[in-house]
């Protein structure tokens, strides 16, 4: 239909041959169009950018004396680069990489989730669901306003060290990502 055919100018049809017309120029729509509404794209972090950021949450720990694990996650969770120090704990692998999955699956820090999840909260339910890990460390990685991963890291003193370093790693990516 043109730009300047309105439905007043096909008035003139009979209504059968209006719903013929649209049916027609429904099942005329391509293929690509009606798959395109039917898939939704997304951005995601790659290898080498994922391992930026954990390198340099790791080069920050270890530039404060800590022996971390860090953990780079896609925004669906799953794990895409691990780093642990010599020295970081054997718990360090578990709780780094729980703390950038529950990161990437609320979509915020889990420092604010350890807050908004305390005993008698309206949240704390939460607390319970396996691999949520509400304490401090995790970060998500945002990119044009939407989640396209997350970090963690576990091993320093504390869980506000753990994010300082965290915010180590996402900083040394930030002019990667921006789009």
């Amino acid at each position: 239909m043109s730009a300047r055919m309105s439905a007043s100018s096909l008035a003139w049809l009979p209504r059968r041959a209006l719903v013929a017309f649209g049916l027609a120029v429904s099942l005329a729509a391509s293929p690509a169009a009606r798959a395109a509404d039917a898939l939704v794209t997304t951005n995601s972090l790659t290898p080498e950018i994922a391992y930026k950021a954990a390198r340099a949450a790791l080069e920050y720990c270890r530039g404060k004396g800590y022996q971390v694990g860090v953990a780079v996650v896609d925004r669906g969770g799953v794990t895409q680069v691990f780093l642990r120090d010599r020295f970081g704990g054997a718990h360090t692998v578990d709780m780094a990489a729980n703390k950038a999955w529950t990161a990437a699956s609320f979509r915020i820090a889990t420092s604010v989730l350890a807050l908004e999840t305390q005993s008698g909260r309206p949240m704390s339910g939460i607390r319970a669901l396996p691999r949520v890990l509400a304490a401090g460390g995790g970060l998500p990685i945002e990119a044009a306003g939407a989640t396209v991963g997350a970090i963690g890291v576990s091993g320093a003193p504390g869980g506000d060290a753990d994010e300082d370093c965290a915010k180590a790693g996402v900083k040394a990516i930030q002019a990667d990502i921006e789009l």
